[in-house]
């Protein structure tokens, strides 16, 4: 039956069972960043990374709306906040449910959670103290530094095809920012480290998250985040405290839904699919960005940044069939599935 899971008689649907018979569009090998089955193709990690982006777009603009009422400290301090009262009120209804709590990779997770609450506080930082075409512009080298790290750290094969529409992206996104960029403005030193420092512990997190893809269920991919996150900001988040509106108080509580999806898509899309498959998708979050821009602040975009996100898109297209077409690889190094 091996290659050939249609069953032809009763007897051979049951003996094969629904859980053979579904396995190859489930199960999620790591061929070159392919989550292929018995030779199905499928998609699965850009999916997930593009709805991650978009959730992360969501979150950026609903922050943007609340950040002229609040300081930083607090917003995320209740965006984990929620995370963590949405997680113990899940698994108080359904016993278990997203997965163990405990793991034997503890360094992990808190590396994993300290670098992700260092890129929201960092690029907070930057964005004070530099024009946003400059910060982006560095943010957007993350997809370089993934293929980097995922070669060094990961010792994964990284085809010239990922290099090349990665490179492809970025220029559409050089595209959309140059007038903004070709302004004179200079953003200050602080602000550039700042950026690069974020970019850095963005490439972290996404290093990490592909390491720990063995670990089965994602409750420790909202718990280690929520309780270091959490008790980072508390100290400030007290200090600065201001009282929320009834409508704020839902912005703030959307805030912490918002982001907790959008953790655990980007974690599991790094899971399923290697960063050589991915690093062209992370470029759609410039589409995201001017998509919302326009539908909730009503800036609509200029032709540079339309053509810019055209680019962008046919990178992915072409990143996805590139890839679609390669040949199987040794698949990456990371914890053995089944040790979580």
């Amino acid at each position: 039956m091996r290659g050939n899971t249609k069953p032809k008689t009763v007897g051979e649907f049951r003996r094969i069972g629904s859980a053979g018979l579904f396995r190859p569009w489930c199960a999620a090998g790591t061929l070159n960043g392919l989550e292929q089955g018995e030779g199905t193709y499928l998609v699965r990690g850009p999916l997930l990374l593009m709805a991650g982006i978009g959730l992360f777009g969501l979150l950026d603009a609903n922050s943007k709306l609340l950040a002229g009422s609040f300081s930083a400290s607090q917003t995320i301090f209740l965006r984990y906040a929620v995370l963590l009262t949405l997680l113990f009120g899940v698994r108080a209804l359904v016993r278990g449910a997203g997965g163990k709590l405990g793991t034997r990779h503890a360094a992990l997770h808190l590396t994993r959670a300290l670098s992700m609450l260092g890129a929201g506080t960092l690029f907070f930082l930057a964005f004070r103290h530099l024009p946003l075409a400059d910060g982006y512009l560095i943010f957007f080298t993350a997809p370089f530094l993934t293929l980097i790290a995922a070669a060094v750290f990961l010792k994964e094969r990284i085809p010239a095809a990922a290099w090349f529409w990665s490179a492809v992206g970025f220029l559409g996104v050089l595209m959309a920012l140059a007038p903004q960029l070709g302004e004179g403005r200079t953003g200050s030193l602080f602000g550039f480290a700042c950026a690069t420092l974020g970019t850095l512990c963005y490439t972290t997190n996404i290093t990490i998250n592909r390491s720990l893809r063995g670990e089965r269920g994602v409750a420790r991919l909202v718990l280690w985040p929520g309780i270091v996150g959490g008790a980072a900001t508390l100290p400030f988040a007290a200090w600065h405290w201001a009282a929320p509106t009834a409508l704020q108080w839902v912005q703030l509580l959307v805030n912490g839904v918002v982001a907790g999806a959008a953790t655990v898509c980007l974690a599991l899309a790094f899971r399923v699919a290697a960063p050589a498959r991915l690093a062209p998708f992370e470029f759609i979050a410039l589409p995201w960005a001017v998509a919302l821009d326009f539908l909730v602040f009503g800036n609509r975009p200029s032709l540079e940044v339309i053509a810019g996100g055209a680019v962008v898109a046919l990178a992915c297209v072409m990143s996805e069939r590139a890839v679609a077409r390669a040949a199987r690889l040794p698949p990456a190094q990371g914890i053995p599935a089944g040790n979580a």
